[in-house]
């Protein structure tokens, strides 16, 4: 095979800041991927571009994260942190990896930290870790919510029993084939939604730039641990979910708001930084006001990240609706990589960020996924006050994404998947379900902030290619 050929133009088209970071990725494509094709590479380096915190911790691709997160020079004076943190909970201390545990011990040094707690699926990103809950006084984070703004879950489950399933197994990996679109693939007659008609397209200026893009890739999924799949819920007696206990074919995404979500954050993570000069170790913590105009742009700008991103699921699901020509018998869906304003057991209003959480309130239903072959959780919150009314966003990942690629071989992950009976399309090593902490042991350090209401088996996995 020839050796890779990228231009500077193409990465700028892409959507990568012309200098160091264009330079700095065809440098490291050329070095460590110029064997790939093309095709592949460009929606690699896509996939970085919307979602650079799935690749923190890559000994290879992180380079390119560290520069396009660079923050830009302030004149502004130095804002100095409290000298000891917030005391708060940590799920599940001896499973989660020293970097997380020190960017949240930075996080509760913030002037502005009212509460925090850290969920057992943690894991080193930039600004909070994956996994960190934040609260603050009148002010939001940015890289506190995340780059894939509005991230989510979202489960259909239908009145078909569980033999259809591997009775028609060709059939369905034909429904995910023509009915979802992964990293830089467009589908080719997206739907059209009422979220165009929101008056943020047309009154926040970042937001205006973005909607024909945002149009193209609605109902789309993005890269790396993204999904669409088909599996098997088994509900638990009184579940309340609006049907009986049983076995039923169901259908599972995980992904967020795209380039839409991702051009947000870098625009408004660079704001804050210019405006909110921290220390080194805190820099990517840097927050905007509530009561600024920025503060309340962002704030309106991550909404709607965030409600696009549901559109994009509710649009997966109603074409998977139409295919199987039967409505579902119940969704259950939701956020995490996103800022909510509540109030505390004590009466104070805050401002909740949860990066990579899943929002676990008393009564509020939720989605924890295990990989592609190990279970995933429905939950109902029980609401802990120490967690902040939070729960883990997934199992959280034992190794970096090259690291997963130089640990595991393909042999070896065919070998798992027909173990547990599972089709995978697309996919690849750096989403090995050995490459993810024990779903299980996360669920048991969590066992007093969610119950658990059933389970779901993945059985044909959709993911990028």
């Amino acid at each position: 095979m020839a050796k890779i050929k990228l231009s500077g133009k193409e990465l700028v088209r892409l959507g990568y800041p012309n200098g160091r970071a264009v330079a700095l990725a065809i440098n490291v494509v050329h070095q460590f991927f110029k064997r790939e094709t093309k095709e592949k590479v460009m929606a690699m380096l896509q996939a970085v571009l919307e979602n650079p915190e799935a690749y923190a911790d890559d000994e290879v691709l992180g380079r390119i994260v560290n520069e396009l997160v660079a923050p830009t020079p302030s004149s502004n004076p130095e804002i100095g942190l409290n000298p000891t943190a917030k005391p708060y909970k940590t799920y599940g201390l001896e499973a989660i990896e020293q970097g997380a545990i020190e960017q949240m011990e930075v996080a509760a040094r913030l002037p502005i930290t009212v509460e925090a707690a850290l969920m057992p699926d943690a894991h080193q990103g930039y600004g909070l870790p994956i996994g960190g809950v934040l609260a603050t006084e009148n002010a939001v984070i940015p890289y506190g919510v995340g780059v894939d703004i509005g991230c989510r879950m979202c489960l259909t489950f239908y009145d078909i029993p569980a033999s259809y399933l591997d009775k028609n197994r060709s059939t369905l990996q034909q429904i995910l084939l023509e009915n979802t679109a992964f990293g830089n693939q467009e589908l080719k007659k997206p739907m059209d939604d009422a979220i165009f008609e929101r008056p943020e397209f047309k009154e926040l200026p970042v937001v205006k730039s973005l909607k024909d893009r945002a149009f193209r890739q609605i109902g789309s999924s993005g890269s790396g641990n993204h999904f669409v799949e088909f599996g098997l819920v088994d509900l638990q007696e009184n579940a309340g979910l609006g049907t009986n206990a049983g076995t039923y074919l169901a259908v599972l995404s995980h992904s967020g708001s795209r380039g839409l979500g991702a051009n947000i954050a870098k625009h408004y993570t660079e704001l804050a930084m210019k405006t909110t000069l921290l220390p080194k170790e805190a820099k990517h913590l840097a927050w905007l006001g509530l009561d600024t105009e920025a503060g309340q742009e962002y704030w309106l700008a991550m909404t709607l990240a965030g409600d696009y991103a549901s559109a994009c699921h509710h649009h997966i699901h109603a074409r998977m609706a139409k295919s199987l020509k039967m409505e579902p018998l119940a969704m259950v869906e939701n956020h995490h990589n996103f800022a909510w304003k509540e109030t505390l057991a004590d009466g104070r209003e805050v401002v909740v960020h949860r990066k990579g959480a899943t929002p676990a309130g008393e009564g509020v239903l939720g989605i924890i996924p295990g990989s592609m072959v190990h279970p995933g959780f429905i939950v109902r919150g029980k609401g802990s006050p120490q967690s902040i009314n939070s729960a883990s966003h997934g199992a959280g990942r034992l190794f970096s994404r090259t690291k997963a690629k130089n640990s595991f071989t393909e042999h070896e992950l065919k070998k798992v998947l027909k173990n547990h009976g599972v089709d995978l399309i697309g996919g690849g090593l750096d989403e090995a379900p050995m490459a993810y902490k024990d779903i299980q042991k996360v669920m048991d350090y969590q066992k007093d902030l969610v119950e658990v209401l059933g389970t779901f088996t993945p059985k044909i996995v959709r993911m990028d290619s």
